[in-house]
C-alpha cells in the first residue's frame, strides 16, 4: 500500500474534531514521508520505499485505535471545558439580571409556593453539571494517567448533557409560564439574554452529540474486532 492510500484509509477510519484528527493524519503522513525518503536515500525506488515504510508504520487496525482514542478524549475535553465555563455564566448572567431589573413586590406575593423550590433546584442542576464538566476536564488531562476507560467519561458527559438540557428547558419554562407576570426584565436584556442562553445549548448539544458518536463508533469497532 502507498502512503496515500493509507493516509486515506486512516482518515476515514477516525472520528472526531476537524482540527485534531487533521493534525493527527497530517503527523501519520509526515512520519511516512521521513521513513520513505531515508529508504529511498538508501536505494529503494520511491514505490518500494513507501510500501516499506507503510509496513514498519503499523496495520491500520493498531494504530488507528490510539488514536480515535486521542481524538475520543479531546472531544471529552472539549465538552468538559464548554459545560465548565458556559453554564456559571449563564447563571451569573441570568442573576445578574434579575438584580437589575428586580420583580415588583406583588410578584413575590402572588408567587406558588413551587417557585422558589424549582428556581433553587434549576441552579443546583445547571452548577452541578458545570461542576461535572470541570471534573471531566480534569480527569481526561491531567487525570488521564489514572482513568482506564477515559472514552466512558467522554460518553457520560454527552449522556449527561442531553438529560440535562431537557430538564433544565422544562424547569426554565416552568418558572417563566407557572406564575403571573413574571417577566419584568427590558426586552433588549431579555433577548440577549436568551440569544446567549440558546447559542450556548446549541453548542453543548453539538458537542454532546459528538461524543456519544464517537463513543458509539469506538464500541461498535471494538466489537467488530472482536469477532
Amino acid at each position: 500500500m502507498r502512503i496515500d492510500d493509507y493516509v486515506a484509509d486512516l482518515e476515514r477510519t477516525l472520528t472526531g474534531p476537524y482540527g485534531p484528527k487533521r493534525d493527527l493524519v497530517v503527523e501519520a503522513r509526515d512520519s511516512l514521508e521521513d521513513t520513505a525518503v531515508a529508504l529511498e536515500a538508501e536505494g529503494l525506488d520511491r514505490a518500494a520505499a513507501e510500501r516499506q515504510a507503510v509496513e514498519e508504520f503499523g496495520e491500520l487496525t493498531e494504530i488507528a485505535p490510539g488514536y480515535q482514542s486521542e481524538l475520543t478524549a479531546v472531544a471529552g475535553r472539549r465538552l468538559g471545558l464548554l459545560l465548565f465555563i458556559s453554564i456559571p455564566i449563564t447563571v451569573l448572567m441570568w442573576s445578574a439580571l434579575w438584580r437589575l431589573y428586580p420583580p415588583e413586590q406583588h410578584v413575590y406575593a402572588t408567587q406558588p409556593g413551587w417557585f422558589q423550590p424549582v428556581s433553587r433546584l434549576l441552579d443546583v442542576a445547571q452548577l452541578a453539571t458545570g461542576l461535572y464538566g470541570g471534573l471531566a476536564l480534569f480527569a481526561l488531562s491531567r487525570g488521564a494517567r489514572w482513568i482506564r476507560r477515559p472514552h466512558l467519561v467522554t460518553r457520560s458527559l454527552g449522556v449527561l448533557v442531553w438529560a440535562m438540557l431537557p430538564v433544565t428547558g422544562a424547569l426554565s419554562l416552568s418558572l417563566s409560564m407557572g406564575v403571573d407576570d413574571p417577566n419584568t426584565l427590558d426586552v433588549l436584556p431579555t433577548i440577549l439574554a436568551n440569544l446567549v442562553t440558546c447559542g450556548l445549548w446549541g453548542m453543548q448539544a453539538y458537542c454532546a452529540t459528538r461524543c456519544l458518536r464517537i463513543t458509539r463508533s469506538r464500541r461498535t469497532a471494538g466489537a467488530a474486532r472482536s469477532r
